[in-house]
This record gives C-alpha cells, structure tokens and sequence, in this order.
C-alpha cells in the first residue's frame, strides 16, 4: 500500500516544444505507466520549470524527465542542468534528432545525463519502454527522499525561521513553508495546540511537533545521523567542507572505518555557491549544493558515516589513540584524525547589523531567501568570488544588484571570468571603494547607511537585502592549547610548524612531521582552515585525497 500511495505522487515528465511531438510522447507514456505514475506534459523549458517547482512544494516526486534537445529559449539541456537543482534525483533523458548526437554525449557530463534518445521512438515497444523501465528501476533503488511532508512554520522576518529553514535545505532535507499568519499556517499551530508565541514550528514527517527546536533535535527528528555507532575508528574526519568529504570519500573507499561530524550542514562555504564555475570537470559550471550532494552520496557509498549536527570541543591525544569530545560530553577516538574545520564568514561590525541578522541581513549566499529576493534591490557586501557567484545568482530575479567592495576593483580578489560575467549583467552595479556604516530597520532591514571611503561623505539607501562575503574566519579556537595556529587561527602543519622548519619542541618523533601533519601526530589539517592554503574548492578536495596518504603512512610506521 504504502509503494502504491508514493506512486501514485510520482511524476514522469516530457517536455517538448513542439505541441504534436509532446502528445505523442505523453500519449506512449500513459500508455504503459499511466496507472503507476502521473504523466506530466510542458511545452517549454520555462513552464516545464514552474511544473517542477509547484511539484516540490506539493510534495510530489518526479522519477524520470525526458526533454527535447531542440526548444527556443532554453534548450534541453540548460532545462535538464536547471531540473538538476529542483529535483536532482530524477533520471533525466534527451530527446535527439542524429544531427544532434554530439550534443547528446556532451550532456552526459554537463548534467549527468542517464540516456539519450534518438527520435523517432517507434516502435516504442523496442526504443522507449525498455529505456524508461530501466531508468525507473535504477530510480526506485536509489537513494531518493521519500515524499517530503516535513513542515516549517514561522515568521518571514525571523532569524531562527531563517536559520531552520537554511539547515534543512542544505542537509537536502525537503520541507515545505508556511507563513504563520497563512490560513495553512494558522492550521497548522491549532493542530499542534500552538498559539504562535514560540516559532518556528516543525512538523516531521511521523507528526512529531518541534517547537523552536535546536539542531542536534531537529536533525535527528528528521532522520539525519547523530550519533556514531561505533566508539573507536580508523579515521575521524572533523568538517564536512569540500576538504573533509574529499577526505571522507577517499578514507572509507580505502578500506579505513571513517566517520565524518558536521557541526551543521556537509558542504562548509562552497555548499551554498550557487555557481562553482571553475571547478575540473564541469565546464558549464555546478551549484554547491549538486556537488556537495553528490560528495556525500559518494562518501556514504564506500561507507564512510556522516554526522551532523554535532559540535567538537576538544581532541587529545591519549596514547596512540586520538580523542574527539563533543559538546554533549560524549566522546569518539581514531587512530588518526583530519581536521577540515573550514572558515566561516567574518560578521559586520557597523551598527544594527547584529539586531538584523536573519531579518535581511545574511551571511553567505542564504540560497533558501534568494525566491524571496525577486524584484528587489539587493546588496552584496564583499569583492571575492562567494560575492560575485551570489551576485549573478541573485541578478537572475532581483531588480537590482549592487556589490560594495571597500577596495578599488574587483581585480585583486576575484577571478577574471566572474569579473566578466558582472560587467556584462545589466542589473549589476559594482561600487568600489564603499563600505556599510550602519543597518536601519525595526523588525527587518529597511534602510543602509553606505560610506565613500575616500571622500567620507555618507549615503543613505533603500534596502530590505544585504548579503555579506567580508573575509573568513578559521573555525578553530575549540583547538586553543592543543593544535599549534598563527595570530590568525589558521592551523600549522609540515615545515610551517616553525620558522626554521625543524619540528616544534614538543615533537617527540624521530621522524619530522609530514606536510599536512599538526603538531600531535596522527592528526592532520586539510582545506581553508590550513595556514597558508589556497582557499579554492579543487585544492581543498586535493588536501583532504593527499591527508589521508599521509594517514595511510602514518598508520604503517605507528
């Protein structure tokens, strides 16, 4: 009973410009899964987008879409890589005519493409239904989400409604929104015998109630990973940026027992780009989030576990073993340890931005907002290439938006191809030399005071949205008195462990330390947290794949 009710949620999709082709398509798909599955028909890459999007938010799953390679506007495969984001679960098929076979394999990379077909299909007997079964298989045994009914009620303009609604989407967790003054959300709080004073609401999927609930709660509420079900590892991996799922994905497909914590969601800074274009492999670009998903699933798929939510206070070495403490008192140990803490991004010192955080002001790109931005004017803080990815990202729907950045151009901090794509966007103003000086507003940002950092004159400007990419903070200050850092917080490993590059005194190896080892052996540093790293996805991916060599060795000399 249960396989037919999410059947019957389930969605196969065509999409085809040309009216006649769509219904022969839709027609030979009803014809064979038509009681199994909802056969969902669009004309367009847009309207196929918009299906897609009201999908999510009912609830529905979508197991198969097959798009025309050949529509204006937006052809099959930029529709296939945008699907990507809203369902990226889904086993996506392209519709070709010969001519067009090239572009057909050229997909396979740019969108993970799982078949192309070439057109016509007859008889569908032999070059449709053997293709759709298959993909309809592999779908059902893969690791989809099941119908997502978990339930976030809140206010708009609430910080921690902003913060739970963040953290279930990039923990790929589906939930659905409701204002609390809706008449859903209104029905919501009389069915959890809430009167709204204490927000937000979540409603699990079991029908469990959570009220302003903290993240260790929320995450195992919704099936998330906690605890660790073992007391000792080969490899505790601490971070979930792009360094420590490298790591996580090359411990465990080595055959070491590896267990990776997250403190919130797996995919540190990178995780909420919304366009990482400069990464090996993918050409037309990837969102945080795909990449992100796809490291995790790859991760658990050699076995590494994953566990979020859980907050590392403290590592000691006892003996040969190396011990993590968490904030709850419980503990877990390894015989080796890679720290991939990452940074997080450094807060806005002018006045009224902390009241305001959560309300309109938003560190990082705060993706889970982005809808909520369409037709406004918006304002980026910062000149790197987290502020310029969320600049094109957010330009799509915005009125405007403005980059403030406190240096004279862009061209110190930001790559050549972002600089391009800004100078291009006819919605995008870049004002240098700038700097925020306050943050007005009462229950949201209403207002910005904005600084001309030559001629100190001030300016005072409409806004209800402000992104802020400032620089970035190490997370390491859990490590005071045990791993050795420079005046910044960033950790010191190999040769930089002391200015002459000899080992430090409390070194008690005969050996010296090797490049990404600490100060403990057994313990190494991967990614932005590194003193010194390059702060860019592929070297952070490197680290974490080079870290656990250095695991491997350092465990067959222990």
């Amino acid at each position: 009973m249960a396989q037919a009710a999410e059947a019957a949620r389930t969605v196969i999709m065509t999409v085809d410009d040309d009216p006649g082709v769509s219904r022969a398509v839709a027609r030979d798909l009803r014809r064979r899964y038509g009681e199994s599955y909802r056969i969902v028909r669009a004309e367009s890459g847009e309207s196929a987008l918009d299906a897609l999007r009201e999908l999510k938010l009912r609830g529905d799953l979508v197991a198969v879409i097959l798009a025309d390679y050949r529509m204006p506007q937006m052809n099959g495969i930029e529709f296939l890589e945008q699907a990507l984001d809203v369902y990226p679960g889904a086993r996506r098929v392209l519709l070709t005519a010969y001519a067009d076979t090239d572009a057909a394999i050229d997909a396979i990379n740019v969108v993970d493409l799982d078949h192309y077909l070439l057109k016509p299909w007859d008889p569908p007997e032999e070059k449709l239904y053997p293709v759709l079964d298959d993909l309809l298989e592999a779908w059902r045994n893969s690791d989809y989400r099941p119908v997502p009914a978990t339930k976030v009620v809140g206010h708009r303009w609430s910080a921690r409604s902003s913060d739970v609604r963040e953290f279930l989407a990039r923990n790929q967790v589906p939930y659905r929104w409701y204002s609390a003054d809706s008449p859903e959300g209104l029905r919501l709080l009389s069915a959890a015998g809430q009167d709204g004073q204490r927000l937000p609401l979540v409603i699990t999927a079991e029908g469990n109630v959570l009220v302003e609930p903290e993240a260790t709660e929320l995450a195992a509420e919704v099936g998330l990973a906690t605890t660790p079900t073992a007391d000792f590892y080969d490899l505790v991996v601490i971070g979930g940026g792009p360094a420590g799922l490298g790591a996580a994905v090359y411990g465990a497909s080595e055959g070491l027992r590896t267990v990776l914590v997250e403190r919130s969601a797996t995919g540190g800074q990178a995780g909420q780009s919304s366009r990482i274009e400069n990464y090996l492999g993918f050409p037309d670009g990837v969102s945080g989030a795909q990449l992100t998903d796809r490291a995790r699933r790859q991760a658990g798929k050699f076995g590494a576990e994953i566990l979020t939510a859980r907050e590392v206070t403290g590592l000691e070495a006892n003996g040969s073993a190396r011990v993590v403490h968490f904030a709850d008192g419980s503990t877990v140990a390894a015989h080796a340890v890679i720290l991939a803490t990452g940074v997080s991004y450094r807060q806005l010192q002018a006045p009224g931005t902390p009241d305001l955080t959560g309300c309109g002001v938003y560190y990082g790109s705060a993706l889970t907002e982005a809808a909520s931005c369409q037709g406004h004017d918006v304002y980026i803080v910062g000149g790197a290439n987290s502020a310029g990815q969320a600049a094109m990202y957010l330009a799509r729907g915005a009125k405007s938006v403005t980059l403030l950045v406190r240096g004279p151009s862009l061209a110190a901090s930001m790559s050549y191809y972002l600089i391009q794509q800004i100078n291009e966007a006819e919605n995008i103003s870049v004002r240098t030399g700038t700097v925020v000086d306050a943050a007005h507003g009462s229950d949201h940002l209403e207002q910005l005071t904005l600084r001309d950092t030559e001629s100190g004159t001030t300016e005072l400007v409409d806004a209800q949205w402000m992104f802020v990419f400032i620089g970035a903070a190490p997370l390491t200050d859990w490590l005071d008195g045990s791993v050795l850092r420079d005046e910044r917080g960033f950790i010191l490993s190999g040769p930089d462990l002391s200015a002459d590059g000899k080992p430090p005194a409390s070194w008690e190896l005969d050996r010296a330390p090797y490049h990404l080892e600490t100060n403990i052996p057994g313990v190494f540093v991967a990614g932005d947290a590194r003193a010194e790293s390059a702060k860019r996805v592929a070297s952070a991916v490197g680290e974490g794949a080079m870290a656990v060599m250095l695991v491997h060795r350092y465990l067959e000399q222990s």
